[in-house]
C-alpha cells in the first residue's frame, strides 16, 4: 500500500497486522473519512507507531481493521464494502441478512444498541444513527441476523463451503484460523488470545474470551464490542452466534459469554 511505510511502518507484515501485533493499537480515523476514501487512505498511511511491530500482542480495535480496509481498496480498486459484499456475502447467499454498510432501506430492521447507566439501560448515541449504520466501519459496523452469522461460521467450520458453494479452500481456512501468537498475553484483553489472521482460537490456556472455557482447543471465532460472539468448532462441526443489543463492559461481557458458550459446548458433548 503506497505511503503506508511512513513513520517506520514499512516492515509491518500482513500477519502482524491481522493478529494485532502491528504496533499502533490506538490509531483511528475521523468520521469524515467514513465516506472520503482518499482521506481514509491518507489517515491510515499517517498512523504512527506506539511500539516496535511484532514485539507485543495488543488488540488494535479500530486501527487494524481500517488498515485492512485501505489495503483491500489499494489491491482491488474497489470500495472495501462493495468488495466484501460482491466477493464474500453474496456468493454465500447471505445478501439479505449480512451487511458491511447497511443500506438506508434496511435501517428499520436494525435494533438500537443500549448500555447500562445509573438510571437503567440507555441508548448509545454513537451507533443509533443512519450515518453510522451506512458507514460500515470495519472495526464494529457490520449488521447481520444471528442466522447469517451462524451460517458464515458454518462455512468456516466446513472448510470453506456453505450449501454447496465454495468460498475458500480448506487450507486457507486452516491458515487464517491457526494460532500465530502462541500463549503471549494480549495487552488489551489481559490474557492469551491465541490470535489467528482475524479470528482467535481457544487454545489450551486456563481462560479465553468469548469462546467458552470448555471449548475444543481448535474452536475459533470473534466477538463484537461487548455485545456479541460467534464461533465455530471444527471438531464437532457446530457453529454458534450470540447477538444482543445490550452492550456491557468487561468483566460482565466475558463472564456471560463464558456461561453461554459453555452451555452450547456442554450440549455438544452430551450428544456424543
Amino acid at each position: 500500500m503506497p505511503g503506508f511505510e511512513a513513520s517506520g511502518k514499512g516492515d509491518i507484515t500482513i500477519i502482524q497486522l491481522l493478529s494485532h501485533q502491528g504496533g499502533f493499537p490506538n490509531a483511528d480515523v475521523p468520521k469524515a473519512a467514513w465516506e472520503d476514501h482518499e482521506l481514509l487512505r491518507r489517515t491510515v498511511c499517517g498512523f504512527t507507531l506506539e511500539w516496535t511491530p511484532g514485539s507485543r500482542v495488543h488488540y488494535h480495535g479500530r486501527a487494524a481493521h481500517w488498515t485492512a480496509a485501505v489495503l483491500v481498496e489499494a489491491l482491488t480498486k474497489t470500495d472495501y464494502r462493495a468488495f466484501i459484499r460482491e466477493q464474500v456475502i453474496e456468493p454465500l447467499g447471505l445478501g439479505s441478512e449480512l451487511f458491511v454498510g447497511l443500506p438506508d432501506g434496511r435501517h428499520d430492521q436494525a435494533t438500537d444498541m443500549h448500555e447500562p447507566a445509573a438510571n437503567g439501560q440507555v441508548k448509545r448515541s454513537e451507533e443509533n444513527n443512519a450515518e453510522f449504520r451506512r458507514a460500515g466501519t470495519p472495526g464494529g459496523g457490520g449488521y447481520a441476523s444471528a442466522r447469517a452469522m451462524a451460517a458464515f461460521y458454518q462455512m468456516l467450520a466446513a472448510g470453506g463451503t456453505l450449501d454447496g458453494r465454495r468460498l475458500l479452500s480448506t487450507r486457507m481456512v486452516q491458515y487464517v484460523t491457526r494460532n500465530v501468537t502462541g500463549d503471549r498475553v494480549d495487552g488489551y484483553m489481559g490474557m492469551p488470545m491465541h490470535r489467528g489472521l482475524g479470528p482467535h482460537a481457544r487454545g489450551t490456556t486456563e481462560t479465553i474470551r468469548g469462546l467458552g472455557s470448555i471449548a475444543s482447543p481448535r474452536t475459533f471465532g470473534h466477538g463484537g464490542v461487548g455485545s456479541s460472539y460467534c464461533w465455530a468448532d471444527p471438531d464437532s462441526g457446530v457453529s454458534f452466534s450470540y447477538l444482543t443489543n445490550s452492550r456491557v463492559p468487561d468483566p460482565w461481557h466475558s463472564a456471560r459469554l463464558d456461561v453461554i458458550s459453555n452451555t452450547v459446548h456442554a450440549a455438544i458433548l452430551s450428544d456424543r
